[in-house]
């Protein structure tokens, strides 16, 4: 069957497209159309169930990269607020506390390399 669609939203369209390729890969692997599937519906509630499970780790799991990537914004934005003495001296807020409620602090050497060294501290 051939349908011609007119998309008023890309969004939308992008949507459609995926719906079609994963129906695609479906057919390709059973070898039947979803509606043809005689499945019993205790199988297609066991089904829906893993894909909501699934779907929950992955939100699990970019939660925590966008809480990391905040945690790191925060700390570069927070070493824009040193306060610089002279150009040999740099005085920082002494200890930084993360969104999980370690602190931070740093300390700076001049024989190193690049000259701070950073800390961790657990509650």
């Amino acid at each position: 069957m051939k349908q011609e669609i007119n998309f008023r939203d890309p969004v939308v369209q992008s949507v459609v497209n995926k719906f079609v390729d994963r129906s695609d890969v479906g057919y390709a692997k059973y070898g039947k159309t979803l509606r043809d599937d005689p499945s019993d519906i205790f199988v297609w509630l066991n089904h829906l169930q893993e894909e909501l499970m699934d779907a929950t780790l992955y939100l699990q799991r970019l939660k925590e990269e966008i809480s990391s990537l905040r945690e790191e914004k925060e700390i570069l934005n927070s070493i824009h607020e040193i306060d610089v003495i002279d150009p040999e001296f740099v005085v920082p807020p002494p200890i930084w506390k993360t969104r999980r409620g370690d602190e931070m602090s740093f300390t700076i050497d001049e024989d190193e390399p690049m000259g701070i060294f950073y800390r961790t501290f657990s509650k």
